[in-house]
């Protein structure tokens, strides 16, 4: 009777590989998530200043979420080209959705007495904006941060199509050989791997809200 490997054969055989595709897709995750906050910031700042942009910036991000992963890898495949930079493009893609719409809640919550405030202590818009404002409207978007880091964790995966980074590469292939003796093995293993990560990506979250919120302002 044919012996197929087991998940732990599976594993450490494959050890090293699987190190190096789970630290490239974090890597992968932790970038498109920088570029998308800075994105998404900057379009909340200026949705605050010009409200009637408001409606748009909350269209743009419905509309962005309903469009499936592996139709914006296709679009953006004649442009971009097959390889890590269009996968950076449709993780960041919708990345900045989640953070956008929190964003501009955060900023937009933000007392009109503590901008009074500040103006009459003599700040300037940009030293009340990076020193009123972020800081108060920051527990809003790092929750919007939390939530996009999860949701790119499972799209990362799908860089693999366009021969990107990641643990992505391990469940194409486990796909692809379906009935293979390491079919399962792939797809299990790395879609286990890809959840442990995201939850290990979160606490790091959690704690970096610890060391960044104000006790002031912490709702927990």
């Amino acid at each position: 009777m044919r012996r197929y490997p087991t998940v732990w054969d599976f594993i450490v055989e494959r050890r090293s590989q699987l190190l190096i595709n789970g630290f490239n897709h974090v890597y992968l995750v932790f970038l498109a998530v920088v570029f998308a906050t800075i994105i998404a910031v900057a379009i909340a700042i200026l949705v605050t200043r010009l409200p009637k942009l408001e409606p748009v910036a909350n269209a743009v991000s419905a509309i962005g979420l309903t469009i499936p992963s592996f139709a914006l890898i296709g679009l953006l495949i004649p442009v971009s080209k097959i390889g890590d930079g269009t996968a950076i493009i449709a993780v960041t893609f919708y990345a900045v959705l989640p953070i956008l719409r929190n964003a501009v809640v955060g900023l937009q919550g933000v007392s009109p007495t503590l901008l009074e405030s500040a103006k009459g202590m003599g700040m300037s818009e940009f030293t009340s904006l990076y020193k009123v404002r972020i800081p108060m409207a920051w527990p809003v978007i790092l929750a919007g941060i939390r939530v996009s880091t999860q949701m790119s964790m499972g799209i990362a995966a799908i860089a693999a199509y366009v021969l990107g980074p990641g643990l992505g590469t391990f469940i194409f292939t486990g796909l692809t050989g379906y009935g293979g003796a390491n079919a399962f093995n792939n797809v299990f293993v790395a879609t286990v791997a890809i959840i442990v990560l995201a939850l290990i990506l979160d606490l790091l979250l959690i704690i970096l809200g610890r060391l960044t919120i104000s006790k002031g302002i912490r709702v927990a």
